[in-house]
């Protein structure tokens, strides 16, 4: 299945426990739409967050976000990891 990293930006104020909290949230709702959040990083000080995924599709971890909490990504990439 593909892999997707989404950019969430303008969340200045939000902390690491926010967006765990958050991605708890994606965990109930990610099955409904063919999603598997696996990690996330914290930046903090810039106020933004990275998701990986796998999904069926570019749009579906954009609409379990949206069913979850609603911060929707400013951006997603489908990806590949390398070694």
């Amino acid at each position: 299945m593909p892999k997707y990293m989404d950019i969430h930006r303008n969340l200045k104020g939000k902390k690491l426990k926010d967006v765990a909290a958050a991605h708890e949230q994606d965990l109930k709702v990610q099955n409904k739409h063919g999603v598997k959040f696996l990690k996330y990083w914290v930046d903090e000080k810039e106020g933004t967050v990275f998701c990986l995924s796998e999904a069926p599709n570019k749009d579906a971890p954009t609409k379990a976000h949206k069913e979850a909490h609603g911060l929707i990504p400013h951006e997603t990439y489908e990806v590949q990891e390398g070694s």
